[in-house]
């Protein structure tokens, strides 16, 4: 299977996304190290990170190497960005200098990865790693993808999962609210009125401000980080207010059904939404998750670099 760019999760076929998460399994289970695959030595990842990040970054540089493709890192610190280089003037100096098989693009701005993914100028596959607010479909369809080894490939629909916390600043409630309904299941995300989008009623999924009328009748919750640097400087945040509201305790998880799990994206705020118990307790597929991204990148940046040819 290939794939031009990889935007949005509305990008993506059903056929597509079954394709995907087929190989990922595929990966997951035969456990491919560094280069053993050798299957496009010459395909090169060019990642462009504009933030911070360690679990997207790495699953990223690992996910090519196991497929044997050279990667080349660039950060807005460490680049000519922080002169006052534009986006595009970054991307065609790629282009021209390491001519990248696939772009990996995480930016700060809603729709970067789209613009760059449009422009007649950009001569390759763009992997959307986290734009803004807007979405991270990688990590959408790696959190599919632990769900689907925890409850089996053809074990999600009927399903019910809770995303809980900072959904108004969150790309990741955004693209699992487009990719696990068309799965078959249930999302009901949970917040305070102000962390909940103004348009959530068009989100096409459940919505609630309690937590404890919820966290009973779930399969799997997703907590969320706060995230303080996306939070305009008048906004004050009560932080033992919103844990003792919205917090995963060790209370609140022995309220869960008997098989249900407790998942984040990371990077963890313990003591805030998630405490050490729960997030390193049996409920617990955090660490899977990071250990999934992988393979899911795999297969993302396989189909891409097939897509390119």
């Amino acid at each position: 299977m290939s794939i031009n760019h990889l935007v949005s999760i509305a990008d993506l076929s059903d056929l597509q996304v079954d394709s995907l998460l087929a190989r990922a399994h595929e990966f997951a289970d035969t456990t491919p190290r560094r280069g053993d695959l050798g299957s496009t030595p010459s395909a090169c990842v060019q990642m462009l990170f504009y933030e911070d990040s360690t679990r997207t970054r790495t699953s990223f540089e690992s996910a090519a190497a196991r497929l044997g493709y050279s990667t080349c890192l660039v950060t807005a610190s460490g680049s000519s960005v922080a002169k006052g280089e534009s986006l595009r003037d970054t991307v065609l100096t790629l282009q021209a200098s390491v001519d990248p098989t696939v772009l990996v693009l995480r930016h700060p701005e809603n729709g970067a990865p789209a613009w760059v993914a449009q422009g007649a100028w950009c001569e390759t596959a763009v992997v959307n790693a986290g734009d803004g607010t807007h979405e991270h479909p990688t990590q959408a369809l790696l959190d599919a993808l632990t769900l689907q080894r925890q409850f089996g490939r053809d074990g999600l629909a009927g399903r019910h999962i809770a995303i809980v916390g900072d959904i108004v600043r969150s790309r990741v409630a955004r693209s699992n609210a487009l990719l696990l309904p068309r799965l078959g299941m249930k999302v009901t995300v949970v917040a305070p009125p102000e962390m909940l989008p103004a348009d959530i009623a068009e989100w096409g999924v459940g919505s609630s401000n309690d937590l404890d009328g919820v966290v009973s009748e779930v399969d799997a919750v997703m907590m969320l980080r706060i995230q303080k640097e996306r939070m305009s400087a008048a906004t004050r945040l009560d932080t033992h207010a919103f844990h003792a509201a919205y917090a995963m305790t060790t209370e609140r998880a022995a309220r869960l059904r008997p098989e249900a799990v407790v998942m984040h994206p990371g990077p963890m705020n313990r003591g805030i939404e998630i405490s050490d118990e729960v997030a390193d307790g049996p409920r617990s597929l955090i660490v899977q998750q990071v250990r999934n991204g992988v393979w899911l990148r795999m297969a993302v940046l396989e189909a891409l670099a097939v897509g390119r040819g």
